[in-house]
């Protein structure tokens, strides 16, 4: 039995440098800082970085890139080692490298150099992209997007295709599902509109919408959120940063296209997928950008029994050993409506992570029923997976949550209801290790239970009519 397709990711690989250090005075003979060293770092940058961030939670991704023989191939190569499978093309040339020189975390100088030509690609090219989920094209200007264009115009007729364009790189193929551009290449890409106001960025993006024949632009707006526009015009849907995010912003793009393809190869909607990407690259910049140490730690490769409920503890424990809050809540989801989302959204306003913990169909059978659930436990957990509010999902069998919530140790314990907090069974609970339960508020009239009983009724007058 196979596993589900991968994800692929085509692209310019490069490799990030970052020399980090301090600037107390300047030279003796020129008006430029000296920078005492500290530290320095590398890492796949490019497509490389993109596919190492689709990758995130255990996704199989497929890298289909160039590389050489140079030392800076082989570094990026150990670098992706164990995250990403690596299909190559030949590199005629050097790998470019980018080395910022950084002091007091801001950039002083970037430097950069090496660059070479993609070669052909092989059978085994067309086939990872045939067979693939969804494909993110990562352009850096480097062409390899452009050595398997015709691979790509195939395979953009039938798979979500999500494209981070470049100035210097190869157009979009026809049929892309999303292509990405941020402000800066949106306008350089379409300077014709002039002005930087929301007005202009949809008249370009609409623009270009139309150029490309791409379903949708989304452009980039950094602290604005990001814009989507169709081509033709209309009214362009502006989806804004849940909040202003500080930190180094490089390599948000990167997170910003990887989360998008993800989100779409797990069959959510374009603007969901926008949504859960303009978050997930805010809080990409916070967390410290494509520099944050916990991207590049080593780890192992999970083995084919390992408890997929792990991500959620390890989530937890994460989120608690940098000072943020963790927050959860329960429940049988058997439907998710406009209720749970509400509930769900403010919950995860409260803290840094918000994980659900979620009844077995076992449970809830005890605790609704004959008849219940209406969906199995892994449909209810993909479903709250795929709400951008929602960070990971544990299943218990138990009747009460105590006993993974005893594991999970939250900060915060969440309800819905018009009941007080301390009537909650959990908040003694709770207690014990300095965590509280609170109450939020729930939308009335929205409850499975009726969605349930409105289904029947309308399916028999349905049936009573036709027989009539």
């Amino acid at each position: 039995m196979t596993g589900p397709a991968p994800l692929a990711v085509v692209g310019d690989v490069l490799l990030d440098e970052d020399i980090e250090g301090v600037a107390t005075r300047l030279a003796p003979d020129a008006p430029a800082p000296v920078v005492d060293v500290t530290g320095d770092r590398r890492h796949p940058g490019g497509a490389g970085l993109a596919a190492v961030l689709a990758a995130r939670g255990g996704r199989d991704v497929v890298l289909v890139t160039a590389l050489g023989d140079d030392p800076a191939s082989e570094t990026v190569r150990r670098g992706l080692s164990g995250r990403v499978r690596l299909l190559e093309l030949p590199l005629h040339g050097t790998l470019p490298v980018k080395t910022r020189v950084l002091a007091g975390g801001r950039p002083v100088v970037r430097i950069d150099r090496g660059g070479g030509a993609p070669g052909e690609p092989d059978e085994a090219v067309r086939e990872v992209l045939a067979s693939a989920r969804a494909v993110l094209v990562a352009d850096y200007g480097r062409h390899t997007a452009g050595a398997v264009r015709a691979h790509l115009r195939a395979v953009a007729r039938h798979t979500p295709l999500v494209w981070d364009p470049h100035p210097k790189g190869d157009p979009p193929v026809p049929g892309a599902r999303l292509v990405t551009p941020n402000a800066a290449e949106a306008l350089a890409l379409c300077p014709g509109a002039g002005g930087s106001s929301l007005g202009a960025y949809a008249e370009r993006g609409a623009e270009l919408a139309a150029r490309w024949r791409a379903a949708g632009v989304a452009v980039t707006l950094g602290d604005r959120g990001v814009l989507l526009t169709r081509p033709g015009g209309g009214t362009p849907m502006l989806i804004p940063a849940p909040f202003r995010a500080e930190g180094d912003p490089c390599g948000a793009g990167d997170c910003f296209a990887a989360t998008t393809v993800a989100a779409l190869a797990d069959g959510l909607l374009p603007e969901e997928a926008l949504q859960r990407a303009v978050a997930e690259a805010a809080a990409f910049v916070s967390a410290g950008g494509a520099g944050n140490p916990e991207l590049w730690r080593p780890r192992a490769a999970p083995g084919p029994a390992q408890d997929p409920a792990a991500d959620a503890f390890e989530l937890a424990e994460a989120v608690r050993a940098r000072g943020g809050t963790v927050v959860a809540t329960g429940g049988c989801f058997d439907l998710v409506h406009a209720g749970h989302v509400g509930l769900l959204e403010s919950a995860r306003r409260i803290g840094d992570c918000l994980v659900v913990c979620l009844n077995s169909d076992a449970s809830v059978a005890r605790r609704k029923g004959p008849g219940r659930p209406l969906n199995p436990a892994v449909d209810r957990a993909r479903v709250l997976a795929a709400l951008g509010s929602v960070d990971a999902v544990v299943v218990f069998e138990e009747d009460t949550p105590e006993a993974v919530l005893a594991r999970l140790r939250p900060d915060v314990w969440v309800k819905g209801g018009d009941y007080s907090a301390q009537d909650l069974p959990e908040a003694a609970l709770l207690r014990t290790w300095g965590g509280q339960a609170v109450v939020l508020p729930y939308l009335d009239g929205r409850s499975t239970t009726l969605l349930a009983r409105r289904a029947a009724k309308a399916a028999t007058v349905a049936l009573r009519a036709s027989g009539s």
